[in-house]
């Protein structure tokens, strides 16, 4: 959503807003600790999507490289996409048993808005990552995956 100078409200298509954010990670926009690209470069529908976050020094974490995938649904970016670990973590708001992240217990799913994307999902993971409750989790063995 965005709004013109006359005030209006635009509402950006999703093929339009997940070619920006594809465009973006593309170019190296962002943080640079965190990575996402689709899957399949032939994915007209722009659904799924390959996710990396680099794990945070002084953690856990640190030195980690862990892998995921995303889903960006037919609705997106009214809700948010579909996040799964691939490499094993522990972190609790990771299904234990699915690598699935619980969108109620992210800061960035639970509090989604259209204007978000796949990077403040990525961001919002890493900095989880340094939070209190899971800045020294005891982790599983790197390379291990769900």
């Amino acid at each position: 959503m965005q709004r013109t100078a006359s005030g209006e409200t635009v509402i950006v298509p999703r093929n339009f807003k997940l070619l920006e954010e594809l465009e973006h990670s593309e170019k190296g926009l962002g943080d640079m600790a965190i990575s996402y690209g689709l899957v399949d470069s032939g994915d007209t529908f722009l659904a799924n999507w390959n996710g990396g976050i680099l794990g945070p020094p002084g953690t856990q974490h640190d030195s980690r490289f862990y892998e995921l995938r995303i889903h960006c649904g037919e609705r997106y970016p009214a809700v948010p996409p579909d996040v799964r670990f691939i490499s094993r973590i522990n972190m609790g708001c990771v299904d234990q048993k699915t690598g699935v992240v619980l969108h109620n217990k992210l800061p960035a799913t639970r509090n989604w808005n259209r204007n978000m994307g796949i990077e403040q999902v990525l961001l919002s993971l890493r900095s989880e990552m340094c939070s209190d409750s899971n800045r020294r989790l005891r982790q599983p063995a790197d390379g291990m995956t769900f």
